[in-house]
């Protein structure tokens, strides 16, 4: 594959998210290569354990949840985790600043599974984690709270020759096995059923990530490893490499695949919809992915399936106390979930919520 020097993804995005992102975690934005991540996280290993982000505190350090405020002094909840939660957790850091002054925010995307490992080590008081919580993370102390709900989506590149076939045909579990499993799929003829033996481009994630644990459930397959493609590091990683390969394909969280202003496809994606009922064509009712809006409200109502939907989890390391549980307290009331639809999210329902909340004592 011929490779070109992409156009930065933020300079696609619009200035409200970029700022956003800027305020909350000081992103040094910089240009995506295939295998590049977002300046200003640690770069991610594929396994789950690599290193705690800058400026978190070490192992055996307080944590900074623990630490009491005296006068003047603030604060910081850190939280590592899953690119999918940052867009949303940005937004409430944002919002609980306003009545929570004294609070600030270090927030780190890196994977699902760098976030685990983070709040396991005592290295953040919060995880990001958007995949199921596994027994031996619970065993070692995992405390996981359920905050909202989104997706995975499969994307391919707009300027595909093939856009107009891919988006009457759609996708299926069998597909995407054969696409990212079980390389039965290898080209867009054997994918669309025409004469064209152009390769498909392949790519996943090399981070451990709880959207690629979601896509080969999807696929029918188990984990993460199930999948193959070429690895690309970070959500907007993937994102980028897929815009910059006419005949690549790949996966994203909504909060990576949509503009958040403009609630449509990023520029130069497109989302591969999703045969629903299996009749080898998009019909008019499965023709969901034009508006974030019509997409999250398919998810609401399970329309959408579930795998790749999904909750998404805030983790402590035991018990939540101090900040860290009043955070994750407003998190689930009202207020906090008020922000959820409007962040491109979707909400839990109402017994969802209120199993959430008798965990943090509400």
């Amino acid at each position: 594959m011929q490779t070109t020097t992409p156009t930065p993804l933020h300079d696609i995005l619009h200035n409200s998210q970029r700022n956003s992102w800027r305020k909350r975690f000081s992103f040094a934005l910089a240009a995506f290569s295939v295998a590049a991540m977002i300046a200003g996280c640690a770069p991610a290993a594929p396994a789950a354990d690599s290193g705690a982000a800058a400026d978190t505190p070490a192992a055996g350090d307080t944590p900074a949840a623990e630490a009491p405020a005296s006068n003047g002094e603030k604060t910081v909840l850190s939280l590592s985790g899953a690119f999918a939660l940052v867009p949303m957790v940005t937004v409430w850091a944002d919002k609980y600043k306003e009545s929570h002054p004294d609070i600030d925010f270090d927030i780190q995307a890196g994977g699902a599974g760098k976030g685990m490992t983070d709040v396991l080590a005592g290295a953040v008081d919060i995880a990001m984690v958007s995949r199921s919580i596994k027994d031996e993370e619970t065993s070692q102390g995992a405390f996981a709270v359920p905050s909202t709900v989104d997706t995975v989506v499969g994307t391919f590149n707009a300027n595909n020759p093939h856009a107009a076939e891919i988006l009457a045909k759609g996708i299926t579990p069998e597909i995407v096995n054969g696409i990212w499993l079980s390389n039965t799929i290898t080209t867009w003829g054997e994918y669309l059923g025409i004469d064209d033996s152009d390769a498909i481009n392949v790519y996943t994630r090399s981070d451990s990530a709880g959207s690629a644990e979601q896509w080969a459930k999807f696929g029918g397959g188990k984990v993460q490893d199930d999948l193959h493609g070429t690895g690309v590091n970070a959500d907007p990683g993937v994102a980028e490499a897929v815009r910059q390969d006419p005949l690549g394909v790949g996966y994203n969280n909504l909060g990576f695949a949509y503009d958040p202003t403009t609630l449509k496809p990023i520029d130069g994606l497109q989302i591969i919809p999703v045969d629903l009922n299996g009749d080898g064509k998009i019909s008019d009712d499965e023709k969901i992915y034009d508006s974030l809006t019509d997409l999250t409200a398919a998810i609401a109502s399970k329309k959408y399936p579930w795998p790749p939907s999904r909750v998404l989890y805030l983790v402590t390391n035991g018990e939540p106390t101090g900040a860290a549980l009043d955070f994750l307290k407003w998190v689930l009331s009202d207020e906090g979930q008020a922000l959820v639809p409007g962040a491109g999210f979707v909400q839990l329902t109402a017994d969802e919520l209120a199993a959430a909340k008798k965990q943090v004592g509400e």
